[in-house]
């Protein structure tokens, strides 16, 4: 198991010394600077799972070294130790992005804990993002099958639009692999780690698809009892897959084609 690297970030010599002795006896991997100024050169040098620091510090504060570390998009955990029962100070500091913060004077048990948990969500954002690389390796180009010169093509055609926010037609016989050509789109474009919605309008009562496209307002008509997204907004930030779109009314087509070209639309 790779080691869990802390930055720890204490003016008081004798607190910062205690820190280093617990987490270092817990198995972690410390170093230890005496203010803000020095984190912030120091995180620049390594990479650090967890910064754990002091709210009030020389050269640098708590505060300025959590917004250091989140304006250079650092996935590390942040952890605030405040000596002043500030309420509104911890409350700030979790707004900016804090993990969790400590209040002095420490107690052993609760910072081996509050560690402890921010190793975990760091290991399991670690995991999720593996497992997210997994699934693209699972619908990766590779895995659709075929060797024909037209298949080349095809392949060819999905690397060149995975790159690109276009709008994208897919046509052929039903069976051919259009939805599998869909998913490949998206695991390979920038949009691969949010959604890919997918809806079959053949299967949608007509009555019903607009509103499952396009999302409706409470009291929009009978039944209506809360606002509910739509299949556009689930897809906010991914990619929304539109099988049979040919099944649809004139009228709804029209619609469609507006959200396509203005990127805009209307619940109903």
């Amino acid at each position: 198991m790779k080691k869990f690297r802390i930055l720890v970030a204490e003016d008081e010599e004798l607190s910062r010394q205690n820190l280093v002795e617990l987490l270092t006896e817990e198995g972690y991997e410390v170093t230890a600077v005496e203010d803000g100024k020095s984190a912030m050169e120091e995180f620049l040098k390594e990479r650090y799972h967890l910064v754990i620091s002091d709210l009030r510090m020389p050269r640098a504060d708590g505060m300025e070294l959590l917004k250091f570390i989140k304006e250079l998009g650092s996935d590390a955990l942040v952890v605030i130790i405040t000596g002043y029962g500030s309420v509104d100070s911890a409350v700030e500091a979790m707004k900016l992005g804090a993990f969790d913060y400590i209040a002095k004077p420490l107690k052993e048990e609760l910072v081996k804990l509050t560690v402890a948990r921010a190793r975990s969500y760091s290991e399991l954002k670690d995991e999720n993002l593996i497992l997210k690389d997994s699934l693209k390796e699972r619908f990766d180009l590779g895995k659709i099958i075929g060797f024909s010169e037209c298949m080349k093509q095809v392949f060819e055609k999905i690397e060149k639009v995975a790159s690109t926010d276009s709008t994208v037609l897919l046509h052929g016989e039903s069976g051919t692999g259009k939805e599998l050509v869909a998913r490949a789109i998206h695991m390979n474009s920038g949009r691969r780690h949010r959604p890919l919605v997918a809806v079959n309008c053949g299967a949608i009562p007509e009555e019903l698809l607009e509103s499952e496209l396009f999302g409706h307002e409470k009291g929009a008509f009978t039944g209506a009892v809360r606002t509910r997204p739509g299949k556009f907004e689930l897809a906010e930030g991914g990619t929304i897959f539109l099988d049979e779109i040919g099944d649809m009314s004139p009228s709804l087509q029209v619609k469609l084609l507006r959200v396509i070209q203005e990127k805009q639309y209307d619940r109903v």
